[in-house]
């Protein structure tokens, strides 16, 4: 359940991230629930479908199950440091985000999650548990990052996908490691 609730920390800075951005050019309460629930429900439906291929596929991989979901958590952290350290940052939040673009944002935040799910599933983690925690976890991160956005700006809001990377890449060695 640490492990669980470490992952989902770590995904959901992703969109804690991106929505201090947004909150960077003022939200209201309409494109607050709107946020909250899009990320929410992409957030928590592409562990579904990862933990669905992961369980599939356990059986199969033994003892190697853990070390292997550790190295996917831990490659998934790799790629978001260097993605967020050499990446092309887009411009702050539109305070006219629309519907479509907040679909595909929160479409392209949780592709990370497709692969959290599979290490999951390798690690025997329950479907509704994971897809509720790791939802739960997002849409609040999601909420705060809109408001810390609206007081902070963006500047804070780059630093915690960095940390999120970090800490999914320290949360990889534990799988990878049985500490988890």
């Amino acid at each position: 359940m640490v492990a669980l609730l470490l992952v989902a920390l770590s995904v959901g800075l992703d969109n804690f991230g991106a929505a201090t951005a947004i909150g960077v050019s003022g939200v209201d309460r309409r494109l607050r629930l709107r946020v909250g629930i899009v990320f929410g429900i992409f957030e928590a439906g592409m562990p579904i479908l990862g933990i669905l291929v992961g369980h599939s596929v356990a059986r199969d991989l033994g003892s190697y199950a853990n070390p292997l979901a550790g190295g996917v958590l831990g490659l998934a952290g790799v790629y978001a440091v260097l993605t967020e350290l050499i990446g092309t940052k887009a411009p702050p939040g539109n305070p006219e985000l629309g519907f479509k673009r907040l679909v595909l944002l929160g479409a392209a935040l949780s592709i990370d999650n497709l692969v959290i799910g599979f290490a999951l599933g390798t690690f025997h983690v329950g479907l509704a548990l994971a897809a509720v925690v790791i939802g739960l976890v997002s849409t609040v991160l999601s909420l705060l990052g809109l408001e810390v956005g609206s007081r902070l700006g963006e500047r804070f809001g780059q630093r915690s996908e960095l940390i999120g990377g970090v800490v999914l890449i320290l949360v990889g060695v534990a799988v990878g490691t049985g500490l988890f």
